[in-house]
């Protein structure tokens, strides 16, 4: 069995031009949004064919990030994060073989809320009132990069709330309201590399997984970039530039590694196969978990290897030669059912 814990929802054009009307009115509605069973199957049609194309038996779904609206002000935010989280709910129980719950959080920009502490009732009622199993969480919310890194006292409160629940939080940035980036087309995917990326290089390098030493954590899209130096290489001894007369001292704290095995993990979705490679490499097989965004950004463009769109994952992970049997089941599933631990099958 093929478990995916990177898939956003699906559903009808209703749920859209709701979010249309509450950013425009910039009023929660009373009566809130109402999708027919029938109206949600009829969007979900597509959907689960195209998971059964890609041999995905269990999707996790959450909400697509760029529709959060972590960037509104607090009101319409709580509203339109319950509103999403009752859509997802209704998914699943439409299709209870097929997915499984992640929680969008009300986060918000650090100007509205000094900390992650308004996040804590949402979880919960996700986790034991709707069945969910993880929760999505924005390192920048704001989509303007004044939130404090995933290391700070700031995302304590819902560190703390998410270890309780043993709820792993999946690390999946939004928009960037960066100006800079006007001109790159789908920006947000260069938002998605950075702030990911950041949030794993603060979470290897503090001390979050001391404090909560059973909080886990998965960063999406292996992690953002990768690294360009040779990992746990030993040292040549000789100074380089800049170095003169330090190129054998000791690294300082904050450079020393640690075992974050048990608490830092990555998920596949990379459709380049060279650089996926490269993060199973990096990270380690045993750190990471398939996902593929599918249906999503990858599921209109061809594999030109493998003949077929870049989201069918399953056959990508298959034909790297350096995978074992055993390998490409931790991938698959073991490794999913070890960290998620409200999953049931």
């Amino acid at each position: 069995k093929v478990l995916d814990i990177h898939g956003h929802h699906s559903t009808p054009a209703q749920f859209r031009a709701y979010a249309y009307n509450l950013i425009a009115l910039r009023t929660p509605m009373g009566s809130g949004l109402h999708i027919t069973d029938e109206a949600m199957g009829e969007a979900m049609t597509r959907h689960l064919k195209i998971l059964d194309e890609r041999s995905v038996d269990v999707q996790f779904i959450s909400p697509r990030p760029v529709a959060m609206m972590h960037w509104e002000q607090p009101n319409l935010v709580e509203h339109w994060t319950r509103t999403t989280n009752d859509v997802i709910h209704q998914t699943c129980r439409l299709h209870p073989t097929r997915f499984r719950g992640v929680a969008q959080l009300p986060q918000v920009s650090v100007s509205y809320s000094p900390d992650t502490s308004n996040c804590v009732e949402e979880l919960e009622r996700s986790v034991k009132e709707l069945g969910f199993i993880a929760a999505t969480l924005n390192p920048d919310p704001a989509g303007d990069r004044k939130t404090p890194g995933m290391n700070d006292p700031y995302w304590f409160p819902l560190y703390e709330k998410a270890q309780e629940l043993k709820t792993p939080l999946i690390v999946h940035a939004s928009i960037s309201r960066d100006p800079r980036l006007a001109i790159i087309p789908h920006n947000y995917q260069y938002n998605f590399m950075t702030e990911q990326s950041l949030a794993t290089l603060l979470l290897e390098h503090s001390d979050v997984f001391t404090r909560y030493p059973e909080l886990r954590v998965i960063i999406c899209h292996c992690g953002g970039t990768l690294s360009r130096f040779i990992p746990r290489a030993e040292s040549s001894g000789i100074a380089g530039g800049g170095q003169v007369g330090i190129g054998s001292r000791a690294p300082a704290a904050h450079v020393e590694e640690h075992d974050w095995s048990d608490n830092l993990f990555f998920d596949t979705c990379s459709y380049d196969q060279d650089f996926l490679e490269t993060a199973l490499k990096q990270r380690g097989v045993d750190q990471m978990m398939f996902g593929t965004e599918a249906p999503g950004s990858g599921t209109g463009v061809l594999n030109p290897d493998t003949g077929k769109p870049a989201d069918d994952m399953v056959p990508v992970i298959d034909r790297i030669s350096f995978l074992t049997a055993d390998d490409k089941r931790k991938l698959f599933r073991e490794t999913t059912m070890r960290v998620f631990a409200l999953y049931e099958d």
